[in-house]
Order: C-alpha cells, then sequence, then structure tokens
C-alpha cells in the first residue's frame, strides 16, 4: 500500500515538472520567429522545422539549461533573424527601419506622381465619355 502511495506521489511530481517544463518551453516559444512561416512564432506555428525547435528548446530546458543559454545557442546557429524580436543592433537596423523606409519610399512616389499630374496641361487627360457615346 505505501509503495503504491509513493509511486502516485512520484508521478504526481513527474507530472507537475512536465507541466512546469512545458509552460516555460511555451514562454520561450513564443520568442522565436518560425524560420519558414517568419510571421508566427515557433509556438504557433506547425511547420516541421518549427516543431523541431520546439523540441530542441525542450530538450535544451530539460537539460538543465536556461531561457538565455537556448536563445544563445538559437541566435548562434540561426542568427538574430530567429529571435521574433531582435536586439537593435547594426546588423538588425534593416530589419527595425525597414518597414518605415518602405512607407518613405512610397509616400515619396505617390508625392512625385501627383506633383508630376498636376503639372500637365488639361488636354492631356482624356475627358469622360457622355451619356450614349462609346467609351473607346
Amino acid at each position: 500500500m505505501r509503495v503504491l502511495l509513493l509511486l502516485c506521489l512520484l508521478l504526481a511530481g513527474t507530472a507537475r515538472a512536465d507541466a512546469q517544463l512545458d509552460a516555460r518551453t511555451h514562454a520561450l516559444a513564443q520568442q522565436l520567429r518560425c524560420l519558414v512561416c517568419q510571421n508566427q512564432t515557433i509556438a504557433d506555428s506547425h511547420a516541421p522545422l518549427a516543431v523541431d525547435l520546439k523540441n530542441r528548446v525542450r530538450d535544451q530546458l530539460a537539460a538543465g539549461k536556461s531561457e538565455a543559454q537556448v536563445i544563445e545557442d538559437l541566435t548562434a546557429k540561426y542568427g538574430d533573424f530567429v529571435l521574433y524580436n531582435p536586439p537593435v543592433k547594426p546588423s538588425t537596423w534593416l530589419l527595425w527601419a525597414g518597414p518605415a523606409l518602405l512607407g518613405l519610399g512610397a509616400l515619396a512616389g505617390l508625392a512625385w506622381t501627383l506633383r508630376r499630374r498636376a503639372q500637365q496641361p488639361a488636354a492631356a487627360f482624356e475627358p469622360d465619355p457622355e451619356d450614349g457615346e462609346d467609351p473607346r
């Protein structure tokens, strides 16, 4: 009877440890980018590489590594791009500034096009077809 009780307590402790490990794995997976999907974390992705990375993270945490050590290992292998929020440093400036630069470029292109159109004479534009006329 005591052996059975001890076995149940041992299994309950193992289940609690697994739940804690799963929670740590999920929290860390939320910080890592899926290298296949790129717009999802590995926690949200079901791509085979994301599953492999989640398993790798879980194995390293189970082996006693800290979250910082796991992140350091993954960034050494895949670079800062694997981080969902990469640090701001010279090698990642384009990742951080890219969307703003594209937006500014689009606005500059729009302003240039509108300015060119405003300088053209009215005769350069086709008049609207009147009712009953063939639009060709």
